[in-house]
């Protein structure tokens, strides 16, 4: 038995410092590891040999400004973990290695109008389909990241007014679909996960505080302050499609007027082109043919990134981010929108933190919330397996990574 404070616990929380840092990053030089955990060089190098030994970490040959240098990852055989995305119209699924790699992903349609039992019965078994085409002994499973498109309550779980999906309201999804895999779910609505997604492997890497912005059928942002996901205390925070932009504007669903997501959400925008342009236009579609050149889009397009960074605009006079990332259909629209959102945020924002900020559009496009909910995963799960004993199943030799 362990004493606190002695030798042998000490030891153990090095050990367990260790992991978290290469799990979280996925890979990490032993120099790197040291910046991270405010260990010694010489520490990490006792405990990197110790955890190799063990078949927790593997070590590869890499170089780092210049250098030659050691990347340490986790054993690509140490265990799995599962993404599961619910979007407007689509169920995407990921499972990934702790090494960070990507061993089988597939998105497949979603009635917008199924209930929560027939949504989270197709992901169990797209799920399962998954596990089962990578070869995984499903013990290794250590843990699922579940997105949904609606505010989560972040003490009971439970999923709020939603109407993306209005089938879900007053759910808990996580436990549902933990009852249904018999393994660890941590849920997250959908822009949050993105913005994990982003800040781990896309557009926010090396930041620690930024917005992501997601624009489809709802508007909503995740936000990273110091490194970290901030939810609110009831987890409604980064909901900046309400933000008032006009008191006598459209009705919106939340019972307001004027607000961001009446002037930039797809089922408003798409309207204002169907005369022209016919009912079966798509944002996708509206994106496309702006950058082929179609005025009406261009202006649309326009009009919609002017819109969005007034609302970024309010985002940098609270808190200052010094990254936005745009993600969704609309962020194919590059300089189109990009552009507008620039001028709007210099134009209202404080010069001091206007000029602090860039805004990019994001890096992993339509798998922005998946990687999110994988990385979701992998924060939440513990070390105590990876240290208690080593992993005997081998995956896939060759895998592609997460970005």
């Amino acid at each position: 038995m362990e004493t606190p404070g002695s030798q042998s616990s000490l030891h153990r929380a090095n050990l367990e410092r260790v992991v978290r840092a290469v799990r979280l990053a996925g890979s990490l030089t032993q120099a790197e590891i040291a910046r991270t955990t405010g260990l010694s060089a010489a520490t990490v190098s006792n405990i990197v040999r110790e955890l190799r030994e063990h078949g927790t970490v593997e070590v590869t040959p890499t170089s780092s400004g210049g250098r030659r240098a050691r990347s340490v990852s986790l054993s690509g055989d140490a265990g799995i973990v599962i993404g599961v995305d619910f979007g407007h119209t689509h169920l995407r699924v990921a499972v990934g290695n702790l090494a960070h790699q990507v061993l089988a992903e597939e998105s497949e349609p979603l009635d917008v109008d199924a209930s929560s039992s027939q949504g989270l019965d197709r992901a169990e078994q797209l799920v399962n389909r998954l596990i089962e085409a990578t070869g995984v002994d499903r013990s290794k499973v250590a843990g699922v990241g579940l997105g949904v498109p609606g505010p989560i309550d972040v003490e009971s779980g439970t999923l709020g007014s939603t109407a993306i999906l209005p089938g879900w309201s007053g759910t808990r999804p996580a436990e549902e679909l933990r009852g249904r895999l018999g393994v660890p779910v941590h849920v997250d609505n959908d822009a949050n996960l993105g913005a994990l997604g982003e800040m781990v492997w896309g557009s926010g890497r090396g930041v620690r505080d930024l917005a992501y912005i997601k624009v489809a059928s709802g508007v909503g942002a995740g936000l990273v302050i110091s490194g970290k996901i901030y939810r609110g205390p009831g987890g409604t925070a980064g909901e900046i499609g309400h933000i008032t932009l006009d008191e006598s504007g459209p009705v919106c669903r939340c019972g307001n007027r004027g607000c961001l997501e009446t002037f930039t959400a797809a089922h408003y925008v798409l309207p204002l082109l169907q005369p022209s342009h016919g009912t079966n236009l798509t944002m996708e579609g509206v994106v496309r043919l702006a950058r082929d050149g179609d005025p009406g889009c261009r202006r649309v397009i326009a009009d919609v990134g002017r819109h969005i960074g007034s609302g970024v605009a309010n985002l940098c006079n609270l808190l200052n981010p010094s990254r936005v990332v745009l993600g969704g259909d609309l962020a194919e629209a590059g300089e189109l929108v990009l552009g507008p959102i620039r001028e709007s945020v210099g134009r209202y924002a404080i010069p001091s933190a206007a000029r602090q900020l860039s805004v990019l559009p994001g890096a992993l496009g339509g798998r922005a919330e998946v990687l999110g909910a994988l990385a979701l995963a992998l924060s939440e799960m513990g070390d105590s397996t990876l240290l208690d004993g080593t992993a005997t199943v081998p995956l896939a030799a060759s895998t592609p990574a997460f970005t």
